[in-house]
């Protein structure tokens, strides 16, 4: 018989006051632009300032959000059996630095540090140098699905007793190439818009953005767990109208019907080409089902579907969806089963499912 899978922490550094896990969106900050940065915690609290000093962002994030998910578990770092990891860009940043270093200094002089945190792995690798973890440690670089593919190999090691433990997340830092280089081939939006109201631009592209979540995955329920993860499946690619059938496929897996979902948690992100694609999953089975969104607060990024993975954690463990994140009027109160569904400019879909311990 396989284990259950159980969320028994989350840790958060976003758009948004995340970083604290004792409040649950209570003070939402809202935005009027294209690209919107994280709101940083104190990262002395949590980094010595000589370490943090030639840390990558993305690894400053990462390290605040991951201490926060060991220290709500009340996990001991030998306990972590793994450090699995999902993101689209690694540390971008020091990329991008390094090559302007050999290009400036005619390849001649240039220091290690940059070149050594430059790829995707390094926050895995930190992560584990600190905590002295030896363990399983994997970086997933899937694009869109890079947080879901990570989640789903922690979800099949302890399924099958490969592990007990494991602390698995998602990151994307910012740097302005990559921004540059959005905005140019249209990804980005042309005008800022109230975040509030982004579903309502009826223009092209995203707000653009940045974020780490890290959770404690774990086949031992423990005092606190959040939720049960039921199970994950991703897509490449799938056609409008393909969207539904395999939605209810997954959910015949676990047993359940569209209507066993209190709640559908959408990525709609305002492009006004690609949103489609939830309106779709809203229609015909899941009609009448309660809905809500997310990345109006995080903005887009390659492992925003974290926020909304932190999101619905947050919805099962405090019992009420935050009027802030409703679409519609119809919501359930105290949800029980939340289905996340996400994807990016009609690629890398995926399908999430929780449940309420």
């Amino acid at each position: 018989m396989k284990n259950k899978v159980y969320i028994r922490s989350v840790g958060s550094v976003s758009a948004q006051k995340t970083y604290d896990n004792t409040s649950f969106l209570n003070k939402v900050v809202t935005y009027n632009e294209t690209v919107t940065r994280v709101i940083d915690p104190n990262y002395k609290d949590f980094i010595p300032p000589a370490a943090a000093r030639r840390m990558a962002k993305g690894i400053k994030m990462s390290t605040v959000s991951a201490k926060n998910a060991l220290t709500e578990a009340n996990t001991e770092e030998s306990e972590v059996d793994a450090i699995i990891v999902g993101t689209g860009l690694g540390c971008i940043g020091d990329s991008e630095k390094f090559v302007s270093d050999i290009i400036d200094n005619n390849e001649q002089f240039l220091t290690p540090t940059r070149f050594i945190q430059s790829s995707h792995n390094t926050v895995a690798g930190q992560i584990a140098l600190g905590m002295g973890c030896k363990g399983h440690n994997f970086t997933y670089v899937h694009s869109s699905i890079s947080f879901e593919s990570a989640l789903l190999d922690a979800h099949m090691q302890l399924m099958n007793d490969e592990a007990s433990t494991i602390l698995t997340g998602g990151v994307d830092e910012l740097v302005e190439h990559h921004v540059s280089t959005h905005r140019l081939i249209g990804h980005i939006k042309k005008d800022p818009v109230e975040t509030m109201s982004i579903l309502d631009s009826g223009s092209k592209g995203a707000i653009f953005s940045e974020g780490s979540h890290f959770f404690v995955v774990s086949n031992k329920k423990g005092e606190n767990a959040y939720s049960e993860l039921l199970g994950i499946r991703t897509f490449n690619s799938l056609e409008r109208d393909e969207i539904e059938k395999e939605a209810l496929s997954f959910l015949k897996e676990q047993e359940m019907t569209s209507d066993d979902i209190d709640l559908l948690i959408l990525g709609y992100n305002g492009d006004v080409e690609f949103d489609t694609y939830y309106e779709a999953l809203s229609q015909e089975s899941f009609k009448n089902t309660p809905k809500a969104y997310f990345k109006h607060l995080s903005g887009e990024f390659d492992t925003a579907s974290g926020f909304g993975f932190w999101l619905a954690n947050k919805i099962l463990k405090h019992g009420f969806v935050p009027q802030v994140v409703q679409l519609g009027d119809s919501s359930k109160e105290a949800p029980q089963t939340i289905l996340i569904y996400n994807q990016y400019r009609g690629e890398n879909h995926s399908l999430t499912l929780l449940k309420k311990c």
